[in-house]
């Protein structure tokens, strides 16, 4: 899967979760101050990134992650293990 299959992906489960709408998702795009996440959504956004890409993320570490882009990147690296 390349970035920019991740990219989509990763908007489309913001958006669901987060209920905002997917165009107005960018890669600057941050969770809490942009998309308006609170704490419990930023867990369910983890839960649902891991469930969309079949992979299992240390929850610390992916709570860290505040915008769309270093999710993507984030989301890559476990992809390319």
């Amino acid at each position: 899967m390349d970035r920019t299959e991740i990219e989509k992906k990763v908007k489309q489960v913001t958006a669901k979760v987060l209920g905002v709408d997917e165009n107005s998702i960018t890669s600057e795009s941050r969770f809490v101050e942009d998309l308006g996440a609170e704490s419990v959504q930023s867990l369910e956004l983890v839960a649902a990134f891991e469930e969309a890409f079949d992979i299992e993320m240390e929850e610390d570490a992916a709570l860290q992650v505040k915008t769309v882009g270093k999710a993507v990147e984030f989301i890559s690296k476990y992809l390319n293990k």
